[in-house]
């Protein structure tokens, strides 16, 4: 019997906390919440922090 190889996964560049999450996917759904993963770092989280993420960032970088 021939062993198979495990599947090849993306190395984790970052950890969460440097992380601006730049490509997710969405681990889990239902009818009350959204999941999503980064393909960076692993970091899961709720699809509505992942929006807030995003507006804070906005509004760090439109500052003089």
């Amino acid at each position: 019997m021939i062993a198979t190889p495990p599947p090849k996964f993306p190395e984790k560049n970052t950890g969460p906390d440097q992380c601006r999450h730049p490509r997710v996917q969405i681990a889990s759904r239902d009818e009350n919440a959204e999941f999503l993963e980064c393909l960076e770092c692993g970091d899961i989280f709720d699809s509505s922090e992942f929006l807030d993420m995003s507006i804070e960032e906005t509004k760090l970088n439109n500052e003089p």
